[in-house]
């Protein structure tokens, strides 16, 4: 690993000071891939600004059906939050399913977003829940913040932190997971939503995470494993690896839809 120096941030302002002094600085939240790739000699900053002790980062907000977690929250708070999963069970279990219990205690929100690594988890469960991404500068959608293959809005520099959804009337998840690393060869978020139904598919696409419209547009007639049956999913822009051809994906997004669906009731 190349040499770096270590920040500690008090506060976002003080984060985004550190930041703008050193060029080739990055902020480290959990670090689950961001350590591994320095590691490995992928990537070198020169300065790591650690956000995981900055309080107005961390902590999940409700207020009535509005749901507010901030960036530096760890996956294990999300699973265990007990108000969050009585008003959005899909979420929490989204959360608990995540790596394993070092991952799920070191790893957080808005870390996993930001990488936006095309078989993590969170970047289907924000798209599926038509999320709003919230930085040091701006809001946007999730829709509008992934952008591609570990690509998204964010400006160099641009800190998210936090992420805000309106809890849905139905949700549920189902992944596939690969067994060695438990990220997902293909995991399917279906939500009912006050603006319509959201499914979002992570794991398969070879551009990253992904809206499946066929399977939005069946569902919004009837919301039901059976509406889905007929649909062909479309293989062409699938991952293909070791672990799963296009094809086999394809049919897995089908299958993990079902899943998801019978989950969210």
């Amino acid at each position: 690993m190349y040499a770096t120096s270590y920040h500690r941030a008090a506060s976002v302002e003080d984060a985004v000071q550190m930041r703008s002094a050193h060029e080739e600085g990055r902020y480290l939240s959990g670090g689950m891939t961001l350590i591994a790739t320095m590691k490995q000699r992928l990537a070198a900053p020169t300065d790591l600004i650690d956000l995981r002790h900055i309080p107005t980062l961390r902590g999940i907000r409700i207020e009535g059906r509005r749901v507010t977690i901030g960036a530096a929250t760890p996956h294990a708070e999300v699973a265990g939050h007990a108000e969050l999963r009585a008003l959005c069970p899909a979420i929490c279990q989204l959360a608990g399913h995540i790596g394993d219990p070092h991952v799920r205690h070191m790893g957080t929100i808005g870390g996993s977003i930001a990488n936006n690594d095309p078989a993590a988890d969170y970047p289907a469960g924000m798209l599926g829940l038509g999320a709003t991404i919230v930085t040091d500068r701006r809001s946007m959608s999730a829709d509008e913040f992934f952008t591609g293959l570990f690509e998204t809005a964010l400006e160099e520099g641009e800190m998210v932190t936090a992420v805000s959804f309106d809890a849905p009337e139905k949700a549920g998840y189902a992944k596939f997971s690969n067994p060695a690393s438990r990220y997902a060869m293909t995991g399917v978020f279906v939500a009912k939503t006050a603006t319509g139904i959201r499914v979002a598919v992570t794991g398969a696409g070879s551009n990253g995470v992904f809206r499946q419209s066929d399977m939005e547009a069946a569902l919004a007639g009837n919301w039901s494993p059976q509406s889905i049956a007929h649909i062909n999913v479309d293989a062409s822009e699938l991952l293909s690896d070791m672990h799963g051809s296009a094809e086999y994906r394809a049919n897995l997004v089908k299958v993990m839809a079902k899943r998801a669906l019978a989950s969210a009731g």
